[in-house]
């Protein structure tokens, strides 16, 4: 049974009062539902595959794998052979991402139920340890495994886009960004949830006024995961 991301009117509370525009399109939007994946080898895999590639494709791929799978564990990444895990779409490149991350959490190397308790900063610190596996990745690890409640993206471009959509900027900096993120604390996982609905087209009307050439590249970008449903009161 698929699991999603818990949030209640605590944090809706505090992103409504910190922040107008966010608040109207919360009211808007009403609650936004993200699947999770609880097994962190499992999610860690999961966003190796989605590295760098559009939402769609990510969820083509895993799909596939899945399928052919049956259970994504270190185990049975070790046994598939890497022109197997290719066949369901992988680069040869992630596939020896996953070879790694798999081998390491075998051979105990790599504690990766330890994550679980570890500070965000440090369990971006060790997931670093593995082949392929940067900030980006930690993130989303963090957000759609462990449900951190204060994990916003500056790497992800699909927040970069529902950034400007919401308020109107061009381009949004590390600066910008930092504003932002310090706004929503300590509650900016929500908010992320939110961008990404805003950027995927969850409010009809609303454009990226970036750059042309900037727009399309976030907007390969933007998850298309999310369920939208309307609140009770519309």
């Amino acid at each position: 049974m698929a699991q999603y991301f818990t949030y209640g009117e605590q944090e809706i509370a505090h992103l409504k009062a910190r922040d107008k525009r966010l608040a109207e399109i919360i009211e808007l939007i009403g609650p936004v539902r993200r699947e999770v994946v609880p097994d962190l080898f499992e999610a860690l895999i999961h966003a190796i595959v989605g590295q760098q590639i559009a939402t769609r494709a990510q969820q083509t791929i895993w799909a596939r794998m899945r399928a052919g799978l049956g259970a994504i564990t270190p185990g049975v990444i070790r046994e598939t052979s890497e022109t197997g895990l290719q066949a369901f779409g992988l680069s040869f490149r992630k596939v020896g991402y996953m070879k790694a991350a798999a081998e390491r959490v075998l051979s105990g190397e790599f504690d990766v139920e330890a994550l679980r308790t570890l500070p965000d900063d440090a369990l971006c610190a060790e997931l670093a340890r593995l082949p392929g596996v940067g900030v980006w990745t930690a993130e989303m690890l963090m957000t759609f495994s462990l449900q951190r409640p204060d994990v916003i993206s500056y790497g992800d471009l699909a927040i970069q886009r529902g950034l400007r959509m919401l308020y109107r900027h061009r381009r949004v900096d590390r600066k910008l960004f930092d504003k932002y993120r310090r706004r929503y604390a300590p509650h900016a996982t929500v908010a992320s949830l939110y961008l990404w609905a805003v950027a995927g087209g969850a409010v009809p009307g609303l454009t990226d006024p970036a750059p042309k050439a900037t727009s399309k590249v976030a907007s390969r970008s933007a998850p298309r995961r999310t369920t939208i449903r309307k609140s009770a009161s519309e």
